[in-house]
C-alpha cells in the first residue's frame, strides 16, 4: 500500500475498521460455503479484534494515528479544564504575540532588504571628522561629483538626499490656498532607478541624462504607494504638473510628472516613504558649497569584492575632503563602507536600540509565561499521576507518555499562537502610528513575509518545548507501584515550582527594572527646562506664494495681535526646538583666528526673546530699523565659548555658513541660555539675529517663509488655530499656513521614542506582574493541596492561624527573595547596554531597585491571600477522615 493511502487512512478510521470486518466476515463466510462448520470456521480464524488490530496496523502510518489519538485526548483535557485552559492560552497568546510582533517591527525596519536588484551589494559612504562621535554618509554636490569620476570603473555612486516633508499644491498658478498639502519628498541621482533594476509601472523613470545640469529637468515621479493613495492610480496623473516647497527648489518650482516607479519601492529610508523623487540637480543645495547633503551610496559591480572598492574609496574620499570648508572634516578620523541593502534611515538609527530593548522585554514576557504554564501542567500532572502510572502498567512506553504530553501542550501552544496572531495584527500598527507625530508619521511595509511567519512558528514550538517538556518528562517517569498507593513524594514536585518561581520573579524583576527606568528617562525629559516659557504658546508656520518685502511680514504680525485673546505675536525662522538649525563655521572673535567650535544662530524679530520669557542679563534688545548682518544677541553659552564668560557687549564676531559667508556682526545683548534644537542635546553656543535680512547685493531681502510666535490668553492655544489661520490668508492672500503647532506639542513629539518605551515598558510591566502573581497563586495552591492533611492534623492539635499561615508562605517566600536578588543583579549588569536612551536616571539610583521589589512583594500578597484564606479553613475532622 502506498505511503499516501496510508496517511489517508488514518484520518478515515472508522472506514477502515468497517471494511476489515466485511473482509473478515467475507472470508468466514466462503469457508462456511466449502462445508466448514460456522463455530468451527471462527474458531479456526480466531479473534476478529486481534486480526483487525493487525490488519490495521499495516495499513495505516502508526506514528500518525498515535498523534491523532493524542491530540484527540489533548482537546479533551483542554476542554475539560476550561477556565485554566483559557487562562494558559491568553497569557501564553499574549507572550507570543508580544513577541512576533515586536519581530515585526524590528524586520520592517531593519531586516527587510530594499526591493531592488541584488540589495547586498549596495553600501554607503561612512565617515567620521575629529572629535565626532556619530558616522555621517553626506557629501555636498561638488564633492560628490568628484568623488563619482575618481570611483568610475571600480563602482557605482548614487547621490541620495533625505526624504524631506514639503509643501505642494497640485493647481500651479491658482495660489497656495488652491490646495497645499505636504508629501515626502527625496532628491536622487538619475541614474538610481536603472542601477537598482526598477522599472516604470507607468510613463518612463528618471535617466542620468535628467541629472546632468542644474535646474535643467524640472520632473518628477511618484511612487506607487503615493499614485495609489493620492490619486487612485489614475493613468492621467503622467503630464500633470505640481509645485513643490519653493525654499528647496532652484528656477522654476514647478514639475511635471513623467511616471510611476514599480510597486514596492519606496525609497531608500525605512520609516519614511518617499512620495515624489525628483533628479538631485534640481536642488537648490547644488549651488551651496558646505552643504551636505547627499547620502553616498555604492553599488558595486558583481564579482568585485568590497575590500577592493573601500580601499580606493577611502583614498579618493581622503583627498577630497582635505580640501573641505568645513574644519572637522579635513583630516576625518575613519573613511569606510557600510552595508545599505536595507536601506539607510534616521528612523533607524533613533529606534534600533529601543526596538532590541522592547525584544528582550518580550522575550522575557515569553519566559515568565512558559514558566507559569509549566507550573500549571505539573501542578496539573498531580491529578493525572494515577492515569499515567495505569499507562505504563499496560505497557506504555516512556516516548509515548511524553508524546502524549508534548501534544497536548502543543494544542496549548496553537491556539496560544493564534491568539497571539490576532493581538500582532492589531499592535503592530499601533505601535507604528504612536512613533511619530500625525504631521510627520512613520509608515512602514508591515506585509507578512516568509521572516515572520517562520519566526512566529519558531516562537510557537520554543514555547511548546520550554512549558512542556519538563513535564512531559517528569510525566514519563512515573513509578506505578508507589503512584497507584498515592505514596507519591511531593516534594520534589513542590521544589520544581518553586524554582520556576524563582525564575519568573527575577525576569518580572528585570521587566520592572528596565520598564522603571524607562518612565523615569521619560518623566525627566518632559520636564526637562528648556529655558523659555511654553505656555499658550503657538507656532504658526507660513509661507509666502513668492518671496515677500519685510514689511507685509510686520503688517500681519501687526493685524494678529489686535486679534481677540492674542498676547503677544513675533517673527522667527522657525519654532523653537523644531529640530531645525543653523550653523556658523570658523567664529572669529574681534578680527582674531577663527575657533573650530560651531555656533548656532536663529534669525528673531524684535520682542522675540521678551515674548518666549528669556531673561536678559545685559544689553538690550533689537530695534526695529535693525537688519542682519549688523548686530546679534548671544547667550551664556556663546560668551563661555568665545569670551571666556566676559561680558561681550559691545563685542564684534564674524562667521560663515551655507548661507552666509564672512558676515560679522556686533554683540548688543546677552541672554540666559535656551535649548536651541533638542530637548536632549546639550545648551549650545547661540546667536539671535535680526529676521529681516540683507542679501549679499545690500539691498532688503525678501522672504519666502516664517514662523509667527504667538502667546494666547487662553490656556489652549488650540483655540484660537482656525481663527488665525484664516487671518493670515486674509490679511495678505499670498500667504499661507503650512502648519501650526503648540510649543508643548512640538516638545512632546522629541520624546516620542521615550513615550513609547515608557508605555510599553509599562504594559509588559503590568502583564509580568499578572503573570508572576497567577504562578505564585497557583503554586501556593497546589502547596495548600498537597499539605492539607499535615494541616488538618496541626489543626486538630491547636495550631493557631501563623502557624497555618507560616509553613504554607515560608519556603516560597525564600525563593520570591533569592528571584529577586537575580533579577537585580541581572537589572545592574543590563542597564550599561541602555545607557544611551536613558536620561538623567542611573539603575543605582534607590528608587529605580527599590520600586520592582515593592511592585513585586504587593503581588506576592495578592497572590497568597486566597490559598492562605482556603488553608486556614480547612475541616480538620473532614480531611483526617478522607485520609
Amino acid at each position: 500500500m502506498s505511503f499516501s493511502s496510508r496517511i489517508a487512512n488514518v484520518f478515515r478510521s472508522d472506514r477502515l475498521i468497517h471494511d476489515l470486518d466485511e473482509e473478515f466476515e467475507s472470508h468466514i463466510d466462503e469457508a462456511i460455503e466449502h462445508g466448514y462448520d460456522p463455530a468451527a470456521a471462527r474458531r479456526a480464524f480466531g479473534s476478529p479484534l486481534q486480526h483487525r488490530e493487525a490488519s490495521r496496523d499495516l495499513l495505516i502510518a502508526p506514528w500518525l494515528d498515535s498523534l491523532r489519538s493524542d491530540a484527540i485526548f489533548g482537546w479533551r483535557q483542554l476542554m475539560k479544564r476550561k477556565i485554566t485552559s483559557a487562562a494558559a492560552i491568553l497569557s501564553l497568546g499574549l507572550a507570543i504575540g508580544a513577541c512576533t510582533s515586536a519581530f515585526r517591527l524590528i524586520d520592517a525596519l531593519l531586516l527587510q532588504p530594499l526591493p531592488i536588484a541584488k540589495p547586498e551589494r549596495l553600501y554607503k559612504l561612512a565617515y567620521r571628522g575629529r572629535g565626532e562621535q556619530t558616522a555621517v554618509d553626506s557629501l555636498d554636490y561638488a564633492d560628490f561629483g568628484q568623488l563619482r569620476a575618481a570611483m568610475k570603473g571600480a563602482a557605482e555612486l548614487i547621490g541620495i538626499s533625505s526624504v524631506d516633508r514639503m509643501d505642494l499644491t497640485w493647481q500651479p498658478g491658482a495660489g497656495l490656498a488652491a490646495g497645499l498639502e505636504k508629501a515626502n519628498v527625496q532628491y536622487v541621482s538619475g541614474w538610481m532607478f536603472a542601477s537598482f533594476g526598477l522599472r516604470p509601472a507607468l510613463g518612463r523613470l528618471i535617466a542620468g541624462s535628467d541629472d546632468l545640469e542644474p535646474g535643467a529637468h524640472p520632473i518628477a515621479l511618484l511612487s506607487w504607494d503615493y499614485w495609489t493613495r493620492r490619486f487612485g492610480r489614475d493613468p492621467n496623473v503622467i503630464g500633470q504638473s505640481v509645485e513643490i516647497g519653493r525654499k528647496y527648489g532652484i528656477g522654476n518650482d514647478l514639475f511635471q510628472i513623467v511616471g510611476v516607479v514599480n510597486e514596492g519601492f519606496t525609497g531608500t529610508e525605512p520609516g519614511r516613504m518617499t512620495d515624489l523623487f525628483v533628479p538631485a540637480t534640481m536642488s537648490a543645495f547644488v549651488n551651496r558649497p558646505e552643504a551636505s547633503w547627499l547620502k553616498t551610496y555604492i553599488r558595486l559591480p558583481p564579482g568585485v569584492a568590497p575590500a577592493a572598492v573601500e580601499q580606493r574609496l577611502r583614498a579618493a574620499a581622503s583627498k577630497i575632503l582635505e580640501h573641505s570648508t568645513t574644519p572637522w572634516l579635513k583630516a576625518p578620523e575613519t573613511i569606510g563602507m557600510e552595508p545599505a541593502g536595507g536601506g539607510v534611515s534616521g528612523v533607524q538609527r533613533d529606534y534600533r536600540q529601543a526596538l532590541a530593548v522592547l525584544g528582550v522585554l518580550v522575550a522575557l514576557v515569553l519566559l515568565i509565561a512558559c514558566a507559569n504554564v509549566a507550573n500549571l501542567m505539573t501542578a496539573q500532572g498531580t491529578a493525572r499521576a494515577r492515569e499515567m502510572a495505569l499507562r505504563v502498567a499496560i505497557g506504555a512506553g516512556r516516548r509515548r507518555l511524553v508524546q502524549l504530553v508534548l501534544v497536548e501542550s502543543a494544542m496549548l501552544a496553537l491556539l496560544a499562537s493564534a491568539a497571539g496572531g490576532l493581538f500582532t495584527w492589531w499592535s503592530t500598527p499601533f505601535v507604528v502610528g504612536r512613533i511619530n507625530p500625525p504631521d510627520n508619521p512613520v509608515r512602514l511595509s508591515l506585509d507578512a513575509n516568509w521572516r515572520v511567519l517562520a519566526f512566529g512558528l519558531a516562537v510557537t514550538l520554543a514555547a511548546t518545548v520550554l512549558f512542556g517538556l519538563a513535564p512531559a518528562l517528569r510525566a514519563s517517569a512515573v513509578k506505578p507501584a508507589l503512584a497507584l498507593k498515592g505514596g507519591e513524594d511531593p516534594h520534589s514536585r513542590r521544589r520544581s515550582m518553586h524554582a520556576l518561581i524563582a525564575v519568573q520573579v527575577a525576569f518580572s524583576f528585570l521587566v520592572l527594572f528596565v520598564a522603571g527606568l524607562s518612565a523615569g528617562t521619560f518623566e525627566r525629559l518632559s520636564h526637562q527646562p528648556v529655558g523659555f516659557s511654553t505656555e499658550r504658546l503657538l507656532n504658526i508656520d507660513t509661507t509666502a506664494e513668492r518671496a515677500q518685502p519685510p514689511v507685509f511680514w510686520d503688517q500681519v504680525a501687526e493685524r494678529l495681535r489686535a486679534v481677540p485673546g492674542v498676547e503677544t505675536v513675533t517673527l522667527a525662522d522657525w519654532p523653537p526646538l523644531d529640530g531645525y538649525s543653523y550653523k556658523f563655521n570658523a567664529i572669529s572673535i574681534d578680527g582674531g583666528a577663527p575657533s573650530a567650535v560651531q555656533a548656532a544662530f536663529m534669525n528673531v524679530s524684535p520682542g522675540w526673546i521678551d515674548a518666549m520669557k528669556i531673561p536678559f542679563v545685559a544689553g538690550r534688545d533689537f530695534r526695529p530699523n535693525e537688519l542682519s548682518p549688523s548686530v546679534a544677541i548671544v547667550n551664556e553659552a556663546f560668551a563661555r565659548q568665545y569670551f571666556k564668560g566676559e561680558n561681550p557687549i559691545g563685542r564684534s564676531f564674524a562667521g560663515r555658513s551655507v548661507y552666509l559667508q564672512g558676515q560679522r556682526f556686533q554683540i548688543v545683548g546677552l541672554v540666559r541660555d535656551a535649548r536651541y534644537r533638542y530637548v536632549r542635546q546639550d545648551i549650545l553656543p547661540v546667536a539671535y539675529t535680526p529676521f529681516h535680512r540683507l542679501d549679499a547685493k545690500g539691498a532688503v531681502q525678501d522672504l519666502v517663509d516664517g514662523t509667527f510666535s504667538v502667546r494666547t490668553a487662553s490656556p489652549n492655544p488650540l483655540a484660537l488655530a482656525s481663527t488665525l489661520r484664516r487671518e493670515v490668508t486674509a490679511i495678505r492672500p499670498g500667504f499661507h499656513v503650512s502648519n501650526i503647532r503648540t510649543e508643548h506639542g512640538i516638545i512632546e513629539s522629541q520624546t516620542v521614542r521615550e513615550r513609547l518605551l515608557a508605555m510599553l515598558a509599562l504594559f509588559f510591566t503590568a502583564v509580568a506582574l499578572l503573570l508572576a502573581a497567577i504562578g505564585l497563586y497557583g503554586v501556593l495552591d497546589y502547596s495548600v493541596f498537597q499539605q492539607r492533611r499535615a494541616i488538618g492534623i496541626r489543626m486538630a492539635i491547636g495550631a493557631q492561624t501563623g502557624d497555618i499561615a507560616r509553613p504554607v508562605t515560608f519556603d516560597i517566600a525564600g525563593w520570591i527573595c533569592a528571584g529577586s536578588l537575580v533579577g537585580l543583579a541581572l537589572g545592574i549588569g543590563c542597564a550599561r547596554f541602555i545607557e544611551s536612551l536613558l536620561y538623567q536616571v542611573k539603575a543605582t539610583d534607590v528608587g529605580a531597585m527599590a520600586a520592582p521589589a515593592l511592585a513585586l512583594i504587593a503581588a506576592a500578597i495578592v497572590a497568597a491571600l486566597p490559598p492562605v484564606i482556603r488553608a486556614i479553613h480547612i475541616d480538620p475532622a473532614s480531611v483526617l477522615r478522607s485520609e
